[in-house]
């Protein structure tokens, strides 16, 4: 089952089908809440079924379920992790809820019909998701893949997307070898199509897309065979947007000019697109803020408590923000004071530089807190690429190419390489978190901030990264 484009986001169809259906059973599972609470069903079903209060309903138990990462297309885990994650969301929804209901007068819908609905609820979505999880894994809703080349640009694909996480959305038919290429992909997995008449092999095996992956191009591709597939309906699509598709990443080794010349995304922003990111960063500090103050307040006394009443509570730092200029950052300090006294070094596994207070504020990211400050003065953006420090820019860009170009939007709190890989350590790692940052500012939309800002949540819950 192919992706659709939506606002520049690739979604894949499965999930949108599955979100429909979740929701649907969840709209079903209040109408029978409501009506075993009031013991009748009679006209008020309809008034309540379709009213705000059960738009609420499935709304905030939908982004619970998003918020711990239930819909997001690479999520890897056991049938343990997976009911896991839906029981906390539930157990959030549930929270959200009594809030909700309790707070706001004009949501009427009696307690015992949402008890009843998020139990059933509960139920219900773990059984779809059980069944879904097993048919997800067959290849009744994949796309069937062929791979024209077998060098270095398709061991992208062999090596990078080899996890059956990492290829969920497709089936691997097999590689085609041109014979300009340094063949890197092992015998057993190519074809031997004639490609005069790919066309016809394409039909007879029902492919659903041709992943052009050429080392040599110019000159070389049967592009009469590639139109006569094109207009019989097989998407041909290059193997750099093939894999920023699959992966949420652009790799930067088949990443060219030309590429990014032609291509969709990096679009100008303009004047009210600029204002209505600063007004949603400003919402959502506010509202951080007011939320997390009592925690931010609690922190400082542990950390005086630990370290003694003379300790530094805040610690910062100089960071590179948009247009390569430098701004102080501030965290919590999590580490001994005389952490760097021999200079700036990366923060490795298992760090004897972090206190025990540091070591449990990093690990549910309560020390980037103070960044909210940050945000609502406008050094820093909500969702961002995380801003590092210059002793490390200088290097990486030495050595990473296009790492300056993660300059060209605010840092921020949370970004997709967050949600999207663990924490960077190394050059290696930076390189990794560069990639997924490129696809965010390629990509960048206001429905994709808001996308992270949920799915941090799953970051924030399960510790992910944290050092």
């Amino acid at each position: 089952m192919s992706t659709v484009r939506f606002n520049r986001l690739s979604v894949r169809k499965s999930y949108i089908f599955l979100a429909l259906l979740e929701s649907l059973a969840m709209m079903s599972c209040l109408f029978i809440g409501i009506v075993y609470s009031d013991n009748t069903f009679n006209s008020t079903f309809i008034d309540h079924f379709f009213c705000f209060e059960c738009l609420t309903f499935v709304m905030v138990t939908f982004v619970c379920m998003a918020a711990m990462g239930l819909y997001h297309a690479r999520l890897r885990g056991e049938t343990t992790e997976l009911l896991a994650r839906v029981f906390l969301s539930f157990l959030l929804a549930t929270i959200t809820q009594a809030l909700l209901f309790y707070f706001i007068p004009y949501l009427d819908i009696e307690p015992k019909a949402i008890g009843i609905a998020l139990l059933l609820s509960f139920l219900i979505v773990c059984g779809l998701r059980y069944l879904f999880m097993h048919i997800d894994q067959t290849s009744l809703l994949k796309k069937r893949i062929l791979v024209l080349g077998a060098g270095q640009r398709a061991s992208i694909i062999h090596h990078k997307m080899r996890r059956d996480s990492d290829r969920r959305g497709f089936r691997l038919m097999g590689y085609v070898n041109m014979n300009d290429d340094e063949t890197t992909i092992c015998e057993e997995n190519q074809l031997h199509v004639d490609l005069d008449h790919l066309d016809e092999y394409v039909t007879r095996y029902q492919i659903d897309e041709v992943v052009v992956a050429a080392d040599q191009r110019r000159g070389k591709l049967p592009m009469e065979a590639l139109y006569r597939c094109r207009i019989a309906g097989v998407n041909v699509i290059d193997v750099a947007g093939f894999v920023e598709r699959e992966s949420g990443k652009i790799p930067l080794k088949l990443m060219y000019p030309s590429w990014v010349i032609y291509g969709d995304g990096y679009r100008k922003t303009g004047i009210f697109a600029r204002g209505l990111k600063r007004l949603f960063d400003i919402s959502v500090g506010l509202i951080f803020v007011l939320l997390t103050w009592p925690l931010m307040l609690i922190t400082v006394l542990l950390i005086k408590l630990e370290s003694g009443p003379k300790s530094a509570v805040l610690y910062s730092q100089i960071r590179v923000g948009r247009g390569s200029e430098n701004f102080k950052i501030y965290k919590f300090r999590s580490m001994r004071e005389d952490a760097e006294k021999d200079g700036a070094v990366w923060a490795m596994q298992n760090d004897n530089r972090i206190t025990v207070v540091g070591a449990f504020i990093r690990k549910y990211r309560i020390d980037e807190l103070p960044q909210l400050f940050n945000i609502l003065k406008g050094d820093m953006s909500f969702i961002g690429p995380r801003p590092e420090r210059p002793e490390f820019v200088s290097d990486l860009s030495e050595t990473i190419p296009y790492y300056g170009d993660r300059h060209q939007v605010k840092p921020g709190l949370t970004g997709w390489a967050q949600i999207c890989y663990n924490y960077g350590s190394s050059e290696e790692d930076a390189m990794e978190k560069l990639q997924y940052d490129l696809y965010y500012i390629k990509n960048y939309t206001l429905l994709l901030d808001t996308i992270i800002l949920i799915q941090t949540c799953e970051v924030i819950f399960f510790g992910k990264g944290a050092r």
